[in-house]
């Protein structure tokens, strides 16, 4: 059990590690080609599509589970169904957004702060990127889909791939191009795209003759039975409960962006020097989901995979043991913010008297791992249990909580009742979810 939890989450935390290299990437070269206007035009920009996107994660998390337990119960024509109707539904939403870009625009441009001439660039940089839509969310689907065949290799090859695009092509359109920011937003649409294609060049790879076996004449490119097929598969009564599990991940999500979204506001309220602390200490907890979420995708494909077969021994097992990794996990992130919180933020920011400030906050960067491990091993196991409705009730309670805290401690105590506020928040959400797992879980 071990090595198929390592097998799947190893790839998966190098995969997260990748996401943040895009805008990073994007920042770099904006850094090398203008002023702080280049910087932070394509930091807002990136802003609106992580704000967008981020709702729409139930692409990956909804296709997973799902995609899972057909491949437990080895029915691999449903397998392949989802995987048709997580990309449809990609399609459409990747439509909407672009028909609606203007709108969209319009609501960025009075939300975003910074001068007029920031704000134009980072809406130049929007229009452009926006045709990346469908690419992205397509993507989002077939990860998942990815994940739910038991396999996170291919998601890293592609996540690496899509970033080793996007280097070079942003350096060639906006630095030897002379392109500006619309050459660093090309660049990422490009790289989308390019990821995109690799993805279909995969499944076409190591999936075709699998689909050709599993749905008849498919894979003879019999147009009109592929047809056929894909109208089965997006018929309303097959697509109701896989609406119905997404609307739950994506109100789910909602709450999660408010939280998120909110801590960064309101920290820019309290001055500058707690909006980068809480910067600082926001990213300590950004490293830790890296390697928590590469177990909970493991925990997606592990847990959907036995519901799928009934296996009920393996499915306790596997929860056994990925609670017993992130116990580990947790140990050695308390244990290095303990004795090395001041190196690491070091490698954060050389300025000392913002890294002296941060550390008077300590404790808090102490007890992120303690607080937050269950919320994300138990939101990859009920993603693969697809037991969304829990999910989406839980966090529901959790965001009460959060900013009834908030509101009543901050008053008092400042950013420490902000951080008290995000840890209960976290310690809510998992163990709501702990709590209810044996009565949700089952077979």
């Amino acid at each position: 059990m071990n090595k198929k939890i390592l097998n799947l989450a190893i790839p998966n935390i190098i995969t997260n590690i990748t996401v943040p290299l895009l805008g990073m990437v994007d920042l770099a070269i904006a850094g090398h080609i203008g002023d702080e206007k280049y910087i932070g035009a394509v930091s807002l920009g990136a802003t609106i599509f992580n704000l967008i996107y981020w709702n729409f994660g139930f692409l990956r998390m909804g296709t997973s589970g799902f995609t899972a337990q057909a491949y437990g119960a080895q029915n691999k024509t449903e397998a392949y169904r989802i995987l048709v109707r997580s990309c449809f539904i990609a399609l459409i939403v990747a439509i909407i957004l672009i028909a609606l870009q203007g709108p969209i625009a319009a609501v960025a441009r009075l939300l975003l702060k910074g001068g007029e001439d920031i704000r134009s660039l980072a809406i130049s940089y929007f229009f452009i990127r926006i045709w990346a839509a469908p690419a992205t969310l397509g993507l989002y689907a077939i990860k998942g889909w990815f994940i739910g065949m038991q396999n996170s290799k291919f998601p890293m090859i592609i996540a690496i791939a899509l970033n080793i695009v996007n280097i070079l092509f942003s350096l060639l359109l906006a630095v030897n191009m002379k392109m500006g920011i619309e050459g660093i937003a090309w660049g990422t649409v490009i790289a989308q795209y390019s990821g995109l294609l690799l993805a279909v060049i995969i499944w076409l790879i190591y999936y075709r003759k699998d689909a050709a076996g599993t749905i008849k004449s498919f894979g003879k490119y019999n147009v009109r039975y592929a047809w056929n097929f894909i109208k089965e598969c997006i018929k309303w009564k097959e697509m109701r409960r896989f609406f119905k599990v997404n609307s739950d991940i994506f109100f789910r999500t909602n709450c999660l962006v408010l939280v998120f979204t909110f801590i960064p506001v309101i920290s820019s309220r309290m001055g500058d020097m707690t909006l980068a602390i809480n910067t600082l200490l926001m990213q300590l907890f950004t490293l830790f989901s890296y390697i928590m979420d590469g177990f909970a995708y493991a925990g997606e494909a592990l847990v959907g995979k036995y519901i799928g077969a009934k296996d009920k021994r393996n499915l306790r097992l596997s929860i056994s043991y990925l609670l017993r990794w992130g116990g580990v996990i947790t140990l050695l992130f308390t244990v290095a913010y303990l004795f090395w919180g001041n190196d690491i933020l070091s490698l954060l920011t050389d300025k000392r008297e913002i890294i002296a400030a941060t550390m008077r906050y300590s404790l808090w960067s102490i007890l992120i791992p303690i607080t937050g491990f269950a919320a994300f091993l138990f939101d990859g196991i009920y993603i693969g249990a697809t037991a969304s409705k829990t999910m989406r009730n839980t966090m529901f309670i959790a965001t009460g909580i959060f900013f009834l805290a908030y509101f009543c401690l901050v008053p008092f105590w400042g950013n420490n009742g902000l951080w008290i506020a995000f840890l209960l928040f976290l310690s809510t959400r998992g163990g709501l979810l702990w709590a209810l797992e044996k009565k949700v879980i089952h077979i």
